[in-house]
């Protein structure tokens, strides 16, 4: 059944067709001792029991666009308006614009997004494992189908409105790699002569649809599992280089779950064991010379697992934040040192801009704001 669900915070307005779950506008603020950032104010914008969401990006226009687990699709909008009392405040839209009515054992489980300028892309993770491309030309095609048993995807990134890639586990002895030059009409998969050859038990994490980072026509892929590495391509997947990392892996649950890089030579992941969630003996690792070499940040320091990293934008690559099920942490060392700002659990977080970020997880998605 098709639903549609619009959020509207400010005077609150809440119109919904079928069967959506709880919304309520709750915010939290934690002070902790910190740097730049000492609190974190959290805000829901939208609350669903059935939301599992691991996907989500904004774009540079502040749209927000997310996929969930059971296949539900739709964007996060930030805007202005006037309100009765003609004082200007900030109003979110959360709406959930398309559900496919899908077969209920065939349902897509979306674990990552990406949008361009005409069109808005989510992927299903396994076996068929699709790429839905969303546009105004087109409703819900899908634009690429794998059916090999071994099919598991985990992200998805675009380098223009052209050109994109995804990645995903080994299905013969590389890494499962798949890119599109043509606006996301076509996908081809690479062959495993073109690229590195995968470890026993190498593979990765559809945790928070960040395996992948772009900066210009650079591009570096975090493995995981028995093996942890960064796979690095300087000509937009053209050609691959593989590098080690110290970071702890020889367990199918261990090794980077997140990368990010805010320019082409300061990198950061993160990951772990979720299994074992409080180690933080050699679960963050930094580099800075384009991924060649990578060293252990804050080893034995918290954060423990965590699913997701990103660098503050314009923090001269000093700022982090690093999410996951439990809670939310902050670094202004370049991760050298962190500061725990909330217990609450999110699995992907993306900044809006150098305070305000979104971030989904189990049954939500917030406005999250740092603060001073």
């Amino acid at each position: 059944m098709k639903r549609i669900l619009v959020l509207i915070l400010g005077p609150l307005l809440i119109i919904g067709l079928g069967s959506c779950g709880l919304f309520r506008a709750n915010k939290f603020i934690y002070e902790p001792v910190g740097k730049r950032f000492s609190k974190v104010e959290i805000e829901i914008i939208l609350q669903d029991s059935t939301l599992n969401v691991r996907a989500l990006e904004v774009d540079k226009d502040g749209v927000g666009v997310f996929a969930s687990s059971k296949g539900d699709f739709g964007y996060i909008h930030e805007d202005r308006f006037i309100d009765i009392d003609l004082n200007h405040k900030e109003e979110l839209v959360a709406r959930i614009f398309h559900t496919f009515n899908f077969n209920k054992d065939s349902i897509p489980n979306f674990r990552s997004v990406a949008k361009t300028k005409k069109s808005t892309f989510a992927m299903g993770i396994g076996s068929p494992a699709i790429v839905i491309k969303v546009s105004e030309e087109e409703s819900w095609p899908i634009v690429y189908q794998e059916n090999h048993p071994k099919a598991f995807y985990d992200s998805m990134e675009f380098w223009n409105d052209d050109e994109g890639i995804a990645i995903g586990d080994p299905t013969d002895d590389c890494m499962s790699v798949i890119i599109t030059r043509d606006g996301g009409r076509t996908w081809t998969k690479l062959s495993c002569d073109n690229l590195p050859k995968a470890k026993e038990g190498e593979a990765a994490f559809a945790a928070s649809d960040s395996n992948i980072a772009i900066v210009g026509d650079k591009t570096w892929v975090a493995t995981g599992g028995k093996a942890s590495r960064i796979m690095y391509s300087p000509d937009k997947g053209k050609t691959w280089e593989v590098y080690e990392t110290p970071i702890v892996q020889g367990l199918e649950t261990t090794g980077m779950y997140s990368l990010d890089f805010y320019d082409e030579n300061n990198g950061f992941a993160i990951g772990g064991d979720y299994t074992k969630a409080a180690d933080s003996s050699a679960n963050k690792i930094r580099t800075r010379d384009g991924g060649k070499t990578w060293q252990l940040a804050a080893p034995n320091q918290s954060p423990g697992y965590r699913s997701c990293v990103q660098y503050v934008p314009n923090s001269n690559a000093k700022e982090l934040v690093a999410v996951g099920f439990n809670g939310i942490d902050y670094s202004s060392s370049a991760g050298a040192s962190w500061t725990h700002l909330s217990d609450e659990g999110f699995y992907t977080i993306r900044f809006l801009n150098d305070s305000v970020a979104y971030a989904a997880g189990n049954k939500r998605i917030a406005k999250l704001s740092f603060r001073e």
